[in-house]
């Protein structure tokens, strides 16, 4: 299928040939018929692209301060691959789409194949949408007119936040197509308005609609016009609609209000808020965000958890369902608005229109309709290669990737590459990343069917880098498909998902296992291994780790979807004090700092032959320092691991010190040798995910 993508680095607009999305639980898969352009939103990230390194910088200083960080931490080089990867990455571009629905994920209830609906969904022949962001179109609302209920939606919440009354008097600055809907929404809500902007065609749309308006680039006093409207009491309330980089536009909406009036930004403009302009007139300020409560809420989008009507009367899907009642009825009316109309495969010129210098207001993008069988084309075609027989092509091993995430991409597949493996199919669940992936790395196939790809009895082999809850269903079915299973930690998030995993590894003992614990394959840790076979006594391993925090709604934390760090990435440690121990674990206790953030914890194992260990699991330090160090105390002599770049030793003989150019983690390594036939010890793999699983549930009810 076609679908808009933005390259944020070479500031190309593309229309790509990606695989089509498949349906899954609470979403609705929807065929496209049209969908909007957002001049505003749009037209700043096609600037942002275009724009120079330097540029792009400068508009994110907070960005800025994060890579001076990891360069501080992680050297020069790997801060610039990570950087220019992230670059890299295509953006799908849109979010107001029209269609019908074509499918219907588990769960999702007060839909029905072949409604025609409303939804935040991409610039794309087929999306898949969350179902509180999907609402059904009312007979009499065109296609077309429904592609404009997103952006209806966001004036709608500007002004509920601005909460209006009946003969109000509000100032909408920027009369853009959120402006315009705006104006509209509140005529209808019994308000009279003064539209503010220098486009003349934009002015006389909204007098059409209503509005008194003002033409700011004639150089009169916008504040004065304001008051005048108000019949000098000062407005009721300013809603700005506008985008702007200066701070003008908020100390202009403070003079134009009265006392204890209200400005609600559904735009972009400086913040740098004047006390004074607040102060005297106690006037209050809001940020407007997106279309209505639930948006950007993981529990209302992904999860279809709605909010009580009872409680929350206006979410994201019911300010869908008002912005389309009123275009049944009449009382907004977006015709008006369409400035300009392109077919999907003609959205490279639609974009460039909107960078240009060239008026244009409402870009609608127009989509074939699609038979069946077009619109489930799961799969693409990315080169021309061999066929596999016995997972092999040209003489060398074949996989395929579930997962095409950074990780995945930056440093798995790539690995897999220098290893000499032929790269195969490669699966996302949108299938952007998966077909930048794969044309970047050399991928046969891009896929969003995962299903399919593990079915594929040519290809022997399948690495696993998804979400941590679907790491044990895709590893069991792998092992059904009899396919050997690298798989990115951890192994699972639950004992019965531990439990069903050991049973289907003993029922294809031919097969092979490994975990992503690549840091028992660094160099260094082999040196250390090697070091310490010297030494019969017990050890005594403290390893530190300087995690650093994560945002409360990272999705790592939600113990459903990532399991908890302790399970997510202390697994990491776990694994490697086991390794180097070469004893079972016999005993575990952790101990989990008080903030019950789940984050900072220090864990305690023993090992069977008197080893001890401590992990130090640290979200509450400085990113200023290293991330992980290991000591490893034994017998007078010391081992110390910084950062997996630096090995010192005392009491070792001839052996001082080891450095590497860079950072080694054994990822490399970790893939060559699954690569090349190895695996990793059952019992040990079972063992140590047992362990962290357990550690996990004791920080979690601490």
């Amino acid at each position: 299928m076609k679908q808009v993508l933005q390259n944020l680095r070479s500031g190309e607009t593309d229309v790509a040939e990606v695989p089509c999305p498949l349906v899954g639980p609470g979403r609705v898969l929807i065929a496209t018929s049209r969908s909007v352009v957002s001049a505003g939103t749009e037209r700043m990230l096609v600037q942002f692209a275009r724009g120079s390194l330097i540029e792009k910088a400068r508009q994110q200083p907070d960005k800025v301060a994060m890579v001076l960080g990891k360069i501080a931490t992680d050297g020069l080089a790997a801060t610039y691959e990570a950087v220019t990867s992230k670059l890299d990455e295509p953006l799908a571009l849109g979010y107001c789409n029209a269609g019908r629905v074509i499918a219907l994920g588990a769960g999702v209830a007060g839909f029905a194949v072949g409604d025609r609906v409303a939804s935040n969904g991409p610039h794309a022949e087929v999306v898949c949408v969350p179902v509180n962001l999907v609402a059904k179109v009312p007979d009499g609302v065109s296609d077309e007119a429904a592609a404009f209920t997103v952006i209806g939606a966001v004036a709608l919440q500007g002004i509920r936040l601005i909460a209006p009354t009946l003969g109000e008097a509000i100032v909408v600055t920027g009369l853009g197509m959120a402006g315009l809907m705006a104006v509209q929404l509140l005529r209808a809500h019994g308000c009279r308005v003064l539209g503010l902007d220098r486009d003349p065609v934009r002015l006389a749309l909204a007098a059409r609609f209503g509005a008194e308006v003002f033409d700011v680039s004639g150089g009169a006093d916008p504040v004065a016009a304001a008051l005048a409207f108000s019949r000098g009491r000062g407005v009721d309330g300013v809603l700005i609609t506008a985008a702007r980089s200066g701070d003008d536009l908020v100390h202009q909406a403070a003079q134009m209000c009265r006392k204890r009036g209200r400005i609600v930004l559904v735009g972009v403009t400086g913040l740098s808020l004047s006390r004074a302009d607040f102060y005297e007139k106690e006037l209050t300020f809001q940020v407007s965000c997106a279309y209505g409560p639930g948006r950007h809420d993981a529990a209302y989008e992904d999860r279809g958890q709605d909010y009580p009507v009872g409680f929350v009367r206006w979410t994201a899907q019911r300010n869908f369902e008002a912005v389309l009642d009123m275009m049944a009825d009449g009382r907004v009316d977006v015709g008006p608005l369409v400035s300009h109309r392109f077919a999907i495969g003609e959205a490279r010129e639609a974009y460039a229109l909107l960078a240009g210098r060239a008026p244009s207001l409402g870009i609608v993008l127009a989509y074939e309709a699609l038979d069946a069988a077009a619109l489930r084309v799961a799969t693409v075609s990315l080169s021309r290669a061999g066929p596999v027989r016995d997972g092999v092509r040209d003489g060398v091993r074949a996989v395929s990737f579930i997962g095409a995430g950074q990780y995945a991409s930056r440093v798995l597949a790539p690995a897999f590459k220098a290893a000499g493996v032929a790269l195969d199919t490669v699966v996302s669940a949108r299938g952007i990343s998966s077909v930048h992936v794969g044309r970047t790395l050399g991928f046969v196939r891009a896929s969003t069917d995962a299903a399919a790809a593990l079915a594929d009895q040519s290809v022997g082999s399948v690495v696993i880098a998804t979400r941590h809850d679907s790491h044990a269903r895709f590893v069991i079915a792998a092992l059904e498909a009899g396919k050997d299973v690298f798989v990115e930690k951890p192994l699972c998030l639950t004992l019965a998902e531990l439990a069903e995993i050991e049973a289907a590894m003993a029922r294809r003992q031919e097969l092979r296992v490994m975990v992503g614990f690549n840091r028992r394959f660094a160099p260094l840790v082999v040196r250390m291994a090697a070091l310490l076979v010297q030494v019969r006594a017990p050890k005594a391993m403290v390893m530190t780790v300087n995690a650093g925090a994560l945002p409360e709604g990272h999705w790592t934390r939600d113990r459903e979807v990532g399991g908890g760090r302790i399970v997510g990435e202390a697994c990491h440690f776990i694994d490697l004090l086991r390794h180097l121990a070469g004893a079972p674990i016999v005993a575990h206790s952790a101990l989990a700092h008080g903030d019950g953030s789940g984050d900072t914890a220090s864990l305690m194992l023993r090992f069977g032959d008197g080893s001890t260990g401590v992990i130090h699991y640290l979200a509450n330090g400085h990113r200023g320092i290293a991330k992980e160090r290991l000591e490893v105390f034994c017998g007078g002599r010391v081992l110390r691991l910084d950062h997996f770049k630096v090995l010192r030793g005392w009491g070792f003989g001839s052996f001082r010190r080891m450095a590497l150019w860079r950072q080694d983690k054994g990822q490399r390594a970790c893939v060559a040798a699954f690569a090349a036939g190895e695996g990793m010890d059952r019992a040990t793999l079972i063992e140590v995910s047992r362990v962290a699983i357990e550690l996990q549930a004791q920080v979690d009810g601490a």
